[in-house]
């Protein structure tokens, strides 16, 4: 589980210091597409951690669930 988390953690800072630079990258840039790219890095920034949150809480139910079937039999 530990070594789950860590992996998914790893993921989730990858993905979120590269929309930080994509961010950064759309306001130094005055295209037409800036706003947009500008508006899915926030929402990423947000969408990203709870998907990993939810990702792990699945997990953790789910072996929660075989562990205690295991100590039933």
């Amino acid at each position: 589980m530990k070594q789950t988390r860590r992996i998914l953690a790893v993921i989730g800072i990858i993905l979120l210091v590269a929309l930080y630079m994509a961010t950064i990258f759309a306001a130094l840039t005055a295209s037409e597409n800036s706003m947009g790219l500008f508006m899915a890095s926030i929402a990423a920034t947000i969408i990203i951690p709870v998907l990993i949150w939810l990702f792990g809480l699945f997990y953790k139910l789910m072996h929660n669930k075989d562990d205690d079937e295991s100590k039933l039999s």
